[in-house]
């Protein structure tokens, strides 16, 4: 399945010139005051903590959360917005079918403990009595195959949809590779004292999952082995996650009729018509190598291990909507990996189980309370801004030639931005929503959301989707759509002040903008054309100088420690790494056309330059715990913030001369 790259940014800012003594320029200075920053770090030994240092200092990370960035209050903010909104109600009752009704009644059935509490594990047992039943390998994929359709995880490999990559006018089925508990494959094989730990702890909490659902203590310690065997087994053959930025590697074509190829084990026909889904579509395999293993897999594990495998899996994805007991064990494995130290509380846990299933109702609600056509409108004219920065700067570049200039002209200029809310909301057909049951309602509309996205397989793209929704800070490139998203939870204050000087904008929302832009042409991003097909339009001259380029990223990276002993994996976060030299660089070029011709106002003892390089770095001030680094670094493409702040300007000649660095 295509990855679409995401990246938190802040909100948009608009672009306005200052005068000396304005009440902007208070506030201005109250933002770049000496407390924020660590005045005793050289700027140029250590910019993120000379531009964070106090900040970082002022705000510890509260016991709850693995993470506390400067993002994290407006997010507090939007989230008890939502939270008040839905609370509402219970008392004001809002017409059936609404999405306050839909989203209230969601929240409200989460937030229903004595109910949830009662029922314990009841809620398991139809499932786990259908399993049980299971004879055969044929009775083995039927369950896999209902496991999707009810939206329980990806037991084996995950099915979904993608624009077909060499016609994102289609939209087709996709099998990719999946069904493993740990964050990713490495987990499984490597020898280090951490990881070895992991897998004990997985053992004890697939062991304590199991017992809970009903099982002996005997009986749950052999399941938990066997479930870690097969998952073994299931992670050898399965790509790293450096191989999964490869596109090309990615894209193999077949029919469901032809998908026999891969071997005899899985009946893909019936797996498919299960599903609704016609014998001649098409269907892309993410790794057939995988799927040719997984069918020697199944052939020859004991169905009985295969059952205890889907036992698991079932009782794991589900946990999060049953009592109090399944809810800890999560939390408790959970928190081994990101060091968190306490559970979120309840209402904010069951405003994340209705994000989840709810988004697009969810965003509805916000932006009806938090964002204006006018903040859309501004919105728009900052990205504009931005691109027409780029569209300036490609025919400088020294190293294209004309005819991969012109084709990247032409994909900047096709781009489509999506700003703050889609023009047309989802509706949600068929969602049953019920107080006093929440799994049921969760089951419900995790069903309607599968057969929604199925439902698309065979039939034109609808270009006009989104992929985030509106209340979310993010953003992102979507390489099959060619386009960028920037939701509207991302374009409110603290980071959009509309009074901000042009430093301070093009710094921090400026950076970003620019750096979705340039996922366009990253090592993943430039091998799709402007209509989002996998197509090379690059000639091979520039593309052997884009490599050579890309490769002094990987190799920086390479050997840059992330954590501890902890190293980044060059090719793994180069598309991030790219996007962030490259975003700097637009938002730079952006930054000097608006200050042409402007008095180059001090403001808090810093230049026009320097604000923008202080805006850009506390764009990416937060606390992180180490475990939780660890294991960002070890699975993530993104870099940590720190190094996104450093590594990024040790690329940037403009910083060197803005602060007097060597």
């Amino acid at each position: 399945m295509m990855t679409r790259t995401l990246l938190r940014f802040t909100a948009l800012v608009s672009a306005l010139s200052l005068l000396a003594t304005s009440p902007l320029q208070q506030s201005l200075t109250s933002y770049l005051a000496p407390a924020n920053r660590d005045l005793t770090c050289p700027a140029c030994r250590d910019f993120w903590r000379y531009a964070n240092g106090g900040w970082l200092a002022a705000n510890p990370i509260p016991p709850d959360r693995v993470r506390w960035g400067i993002e994290h209050d407006l997010d507090d903010a939007n989230r008890n917005l939502i939270r008040a909104a839905l609370e509402k109600t219970q008392t004001t009752r809002p017409p059936i079918g609404s999405p306050e009704q839909l989203a209230g009644d969601y929240y409200a059935a989460c937030m229903n403990e004595s109910a949830i509490e009662a029922a314990g594990a009841a809620p398991l047992r139809a499932e786990l009595a259908r399993i049980d039943a299971v004879a055969d390998l044929d009775g083995v994929l039927a369950e896999t195959a209902r496991f999707s359709a009810l939206g329980i995880g990806n037991a084996f490999f995950g099915l979904g949809n993608e624009a077909d990559p060499h016609d994102s006018r289609q939209t087709i089925a996709d099998l990719g590779q999946s069904g493993l508990s740990l964050p990713e494959r490495e987990y499984y094989f490597r020898t280090d004292d951490a990881t070895k730990n992991v897998r004990a702890k997985f053992l004890e909490h697939a062991r304590n999952l199991l017992v809970l659902a009903g099982e002996s203590e005997t009986d749950a310690a052999a399941d938990a082995d066997t479930v870690l065997r097969v998952e073994t087994a299931l992670a050898k053959p399965q790509f790293p996650i450096e191989k999964l930025r490869d596109p090309q590697l990615l894209t193999n074509p077949y029919r469901v009729s032809g998908l026999a190829a891969l071997g005899p084990a899985i009946d893909w026909r019936r797996y498919f018509a299960a599903h609704g889904i016609r014998s001649d579509v098409a269907v892309n395999v993410d790794e057939p190598s995988y799927f040719k293993a997984l069918e020697t897999q199944l052939a020859a594990a004991p169905v009985a291990d295969l059952k205890t495998y889907l036992r698991f899996h079932y009782v794991n994805s589900n946990a999060g909507a049953l009592s109090s007991a399944f809810v800890d064990e999560q939390f408790a494995f959970s928190s081994m990996l990101n060091g968190a130290k306490k559970q979120l509380p309840r209402w904010r846990r069951c405003l994340n189980q209705t994000y989840g299933p709810l988004g697009d109702l969810i965003g509805q609600i916000f932006v009806k309370r938090a964002f204006s056509p006018a903040d859309r409108a501004r919105a728009n004219v900052m990205v504009h801004n931005l691109r027409a920065a780029l569209a300036e700067d490609i025919p400088h570049l020294g190293w294209m030639g004309p005819r991969t200039k012109a084709r990247a002209q032409r994909k900047l200029a096709m781009m489509v931005q999506k700003i703050g809310y889609p023009d047309a909301w989802r509706t949600f057909p068929g969602l049953r929503v019920v107080r006093d049951d929440f799994f049921a309602d969760r089951a419900n509309a995790n069903r309607i959301n599968v057969e929604r996205e199925l439902h698309k397989i065979g039939k034109p793209t609808n270009r006009a989707e989104w992929g985030l929704e509106p209340q979310t800070i993010n953003a992102q490139y979507d390489p099959t759509f060619n386009d960028i998203t920037f939701p509207a939870a991302i374009l409110l204050p603290p980071f959009y002040r509309a009074g901000d000087d042009d430093a301070m904008n093009y710094g921090a929302i400026g950076a970003v903008i620019g750096h979705e832009i340039t996922h366009g042409f990253d090592d993943q991003g430039r091998q799709f054309d402007e209509l989002g097909n996998l197509k090379d339009w690059w000639t091979p001259q520039d593309a052997r100088h884009f490599q050579t380029r890309a490769q002094c990223i990987i190799d920086q990276f390479d050997h840059t420690v992330a954590v501890g002993t902890v190293r980044y994996k060059g090719k793994q976060d180069s598309g991030e790494a790219i996007a962030d030299l490259g975003g700097i660089k637009i938002a730079y070029d952006a930054f000097e056309r608006a200050q042409a011709g402007k008095p180059r106002t001090i403001i808090a003892g810093y230049t026009p330059e320097q604000r923008f390089f202080i805006a850009f770095a506390m764009d990416w001030a937060a606390n992180q715990r180490e475990a939780s680094m660890r294991l960002q670094a070890q699975t993530d493409v993104h870099p940590i913030n720190r190094d996104r702040v450093l590594v990024t300007l040790q690329n940037f000649p403009p910083f060197a001369r803005a602060f007097h660095c060597k």
